[in-house]
């Protein structure tokens, strides 16, 4: 039945896929890309794409060039690159593709130099971008459910679709351009099971012009299956050190006859705020793309280069919340500066054996002058409180959206109407607040730690002015998260005992990112205040070149340049520059501006020539285990014990019979490699309908041991929807390790499913292990 099913999918592949691409040389004059037999075929012959993922508005357009002629000298033959749909349409139906927006320039770049182009135009593309590209004001339509059929976000794509049709169809390699693969939405199969949506989404790239070349959807090696469109190529994502028989497998299994393509080979990782900075080993990469290269295997690196999310860009995760730094150099093999690194010469010493005869590579680009520029110490301030723009009423609290602003702060004031005293609850803080009664700061909210509540030390006296000050630090960009709201979502109380009082009437400011708001504001000669404020100062420069913005005396904000918005910092880690290109600076006056939601320990700015992104200064413990804490299950039985099967993929646990219960602990008492380490990828528990249940209130109670010293493999890692990320024991704890997870409420658990770490033989995987559920957490 199994090789039925293959011949049959197959059959529809070759007819579908194949067929369908075969009328491009007929119809049109330039050059034709198709899928063949195992290969991709250009001009009719073997082709194995070879593309190196940059974004170009993570580039400044003066640098376009560059990047691209660094890629090209690395051995690439090819680009990757997203459409960011909420960068071109800020508000409805005004669209912009010029400057840094230009994608048709871009590609046209790419052609000068001899590069094909993928297009991925989503209209979800994730990215670690804002909303993963989706622009925010589909938000404001209180009942719209993303990425899904529903009518109103549809028709928004669907424009949306024509008009990057009309930047990019005529660059298909059949008309003369060097566009040779489209993209069908994004790792959906991460989002959900909806193939007819998929396939709505696969007839709008069609009519938007895409019609000459292959569209591909992408997804991961253990959910390609679930929106698998006959009659689109498929291809799968996954990281370095990856097993990639394991991970084509199943496909080859389904379409023996397919190309293969890693559509995006992880080089490195996104750093968080307040997490250690990610860095991945370069060997492992490179034997990865030999295995792949010498298995004929197509890919495209992510990210060849990274760049910087420059402004309000930065996207974050979530369970649980963390928002992205504004560096995205990714451990890239072009780093954030455009500067060719050791991992960069090791991958071209590897493609340079792949060329085709009497090809040889150029030489790397020169990398642009770099300068330092002295400390910034003279500034004209205005405080925030005493520049606020006009406001708006509204007697309930609403989110950042209902007032028709995407990014940036949002202050909520009212006035209490009686003295109120206990606990105030804010009902959600999106993303960082500060509360203040009559201008005294009364405390600060962070997301990330999931804070909503603070005690009220005194009794807030009727006739009191309340001010909250919340900050949107980017919206979730994976996941069904995506519909993250900012500012405050829902209400805000304060209880006492039994009773809670919900505040009404607010006065509300709208603090948007823009250089225009922010150069507006009342400056005036003074020193550094410890409130949220706005700082203005000029320096002169003899002559320009790229440099690193040091923040390391300055709290959390954003800084402009030349009217440019460069970013977000903050102190806490582990990024403490900015990148600065030259290419925004002028000989003669330049024109700096921070905003400072904290107040800085010292308002001073100096431009270095080396980036600090590794220096992490959260307070906040690193691990989930409490000094001297430990698990005690003596007294506990467990509903479950089994042996995992060993290898790749995932594996599904179902018990005997139901348990209900709010706490989950996993204990593993041995391993298949015989180390002290265990490691788990990805977990889910099963509900009574046998299907995982949500994971968005999850949060990590203890684990006994976590591996902190070599990477971010927390426990927390089990549930960040990342296959690629892990969590691990460190290698001096021996046997049993245990994990506690608080699932957020109480359920009928039926199961669970563990996924090991995706690398060949699966280092760490446990195999014997006991299960238990319990409706209180465990003693520890």
């Amino acid at each position: 039945m199994k090789k039925l099913l293959s011949i049959g999918l197959s059959l529809l592949f070759a007819l579908g896929v194949v067929s369908a691409l075969s009328s491009c040389s007929s119809s049109q004059t330039g050059e034709t890309f198709e899928v063949g037999k195992n290969t991709f075929l250009l001009n009719g012959k073997p082709f194995v794409v070879k593309a190196a993922e940059i974004h170009y508005p993570r580039i400044p357009e003066p640098y376009w060039e560059q990047r691209i002629q660094s890629c090209k000298a690395l051995g690439m033959n090819t680009i990757c690159l997203y459409v960011f749909w909420n960068l071109h349409e800020q508000k409805p139906g005004e669209f912009d593709f010029t400057g840094n927006k230009d994608i048709a320039k871009f590609c046209r770049l790419a052609q000068k130099h001899g590069m094909y182009v993928i297009v991925r135009p989503g209209p979800y593309v994730c990215a670690e971008w804002e909303m993963g590209g989706l622009p925010w004001w589909l938000l404001k339509k209180q009942d719209v459910q993303l990425r899904t059929q529903d009518p109103y976000y549809m028709e928004r794509v669907g424009i949306f679709m024509n008009e990057v049709g009309k930047q990019l169809a005529d660059l298909q390699i059949t008309r003369g351009g060097n566009i040779i693969m489209v993209q069908v939405e994004n790792e959906y199969g991460s989002y959900g099971i909806d193939k007819p949506y998929v396939s709505a989404i696969r007839d709008m790239v069609k009519k938007a012009g895409f019609t000459d070349v292959p569209l591909f959807q992408c997804d991961w090696s253990s959910n390609f299956t679930n929106n698998a469109l006959d009659d689109l190529l498929w291809t799968v994502n996954f990281g370095t050190g990856a097993n990639i028989d394991e991970q084509f497998r199943k496909l080859k299994e389904l379409r023996p006859e397919t190309p293969l393509m890693c559509s995006e080979f992880w080089s490195g990782w996104f750093d968080h705020w307040g997490r250690k900075h990610e860095t991945r080993d370069a060997a492992t990469m490179v034997s990865g793309i030999k295995d792949m290269l010498d298995r004929n295997i197509s890919f495209s690196l992510y990210m060849t280069h990274g760049g910087t999310t420059f402004g309000w860009w930065g996207g974050a995760n979530n369970p649980a919340y963390s928002a992205m730094c504004s560096s995205y150099d990714y451990d890239a093999p072009i780093s954030e500066a455009g500067w060719t690194t050791p991992k960069y010469f090791q991958l071209r010493d590897l493609l340079k054996q792949y060329l085709p005869d009497s090809v040889s590579l150029p030489e790397p680009p020169e990398a642009f002058p770099v300068i330092e520029i002295p400390a910034i110490t003279e500034w004209q301030v205005a405080p925030l409180f005493a520049n606020l723009p006009e406001p708006k009423q509204s007697e309930n609290i609403q989110p950042m959206e209902m007032f028709d602003q995407g990014w940036g702060s949002i202050l909520y004031r009212t006035t209490l109407t009686e003295d109120l005293s206990g606990i105030l609850h804010i009902d959600e803080v999106h993303d960082w607040a500060q509360v203040f009664a009559d201008g005294k700061l009364l405390g600060r909210l962070d997301r990330r730690h999931g804070e909503f509540t603070l005690p009220l030390k005194e009794a807030l006296k009727k006739g009191t002015q309340l001010d909250i000050l919340v900050e949107a630090m980017g919206r979730v960009n994976f996941d069904k998260s995506i519909h993250d709201r900012k500012g405050i979502t829902k209400k805000v109380e304060v209880v006492s005992g039994d009773k809670a009082t919900e505040l009404k009437n607010w006065t509300v400011y709208n603090l948007p990112p823009f250089y225009d708001f922010v150069s507006k504001k009342a400056y005036k000669p003074g020193k550094a205040v410890e409130a949220p404020a706005y700082y203005r100062a000029t320096f002169n420069l003899d002559k320009t070149g790229d440099t690193f913005l040091d923040m390391q005396t300055w709290g959390k904000g954003m800084v402009w340049v030349n009217g440019h918005a460069m970013g977000r910092f903050w102190e806490i880690g582990p990024q403490q520059t900015l990148f600065m290109p030259g290419c925004w600076l002028k000989e003669g006056e330049n024109e700096i501006i921070v905003l400072d939601l904290k107040g800085p320990a010292e308002a001073k700015v100096v431009g270095l020539q080396k980036p600090i992104l590794d220096m992490l200064r959260e307070k906040a413990p690193e691990t989930h285990r409490k000094d001297g804490q430990n698990l005690n299950l003596a007294a506990e039985k467990p509903v479950h014990s089994g042996t995992f099967a060993q290898g790749n993929g995932w594996q599904e646990v179902k018990f005997g019979a139901p348990v209900t219960g709010r706490y989950f602990c996993l204990d593993a008492t041995s391993n298949y490699d015989g180390t002290n380490i265990a490691a788990v990828a990805e977990m889910d528990v099963l509900g009574a309908d046998g299907k995982p249940v949500s994971r968005e209130s999850w949060k990590i109670m203890y684990a006994d041991s976590e591996e902190t010293r070599s990477g971010n493999r927390t426990a927390d890692k089990v549930f960040d929807l990342q296959e690629s990320t892990f969590w691990q024991t460190v290698d001096n704890t021996a046997y049993p390790h245990q994990i506690v997870i608080d699932l957020g409420k109480s359920y009928q658990v039926t199961g669970f499913r563990m996924l090991p770490r995706a690398e060949a033989g699966a280092p760490g995987q446990i195999k014997d292990y006991k299960v238990y559920v319990k409706a209180s957490d465990f003693k520890y």
